[in-house]
């Protein structure tokens, strides 16, 4: 959990509070948001993600999505 925090600090620029909202909601239904980028951005964050877990050996998925 604190692995995941630390990534959306870390790669998303987000706040403690915000981070473990959203680890909370990817710990409980699987997945969350962690936030609406134009394409190349998205695509570039969703390698480091990777790269950064696959690095510390964690299982840690990242994707990208088109919003609705």
């Amino acid at each position: 959990m604190e692995f995941v925090i630390h990534v959306l600090e870390r790669f998303f620029q987000m706040g403690r509070e915000q981070a473990t909202a959203v680890m909370l909601k990817v710990h409980n239904e699987g997945a969350g948001l962690a936030g609406i980028y134009p394409r190349d951005v998205a695509e570039t964050k969703v390698h480091q993600v990777r790269d950064f877990a696959r690095n510390h050996q964690h299982p840690l998925q990242c994707v990208m999505e088109e919003s609705q």
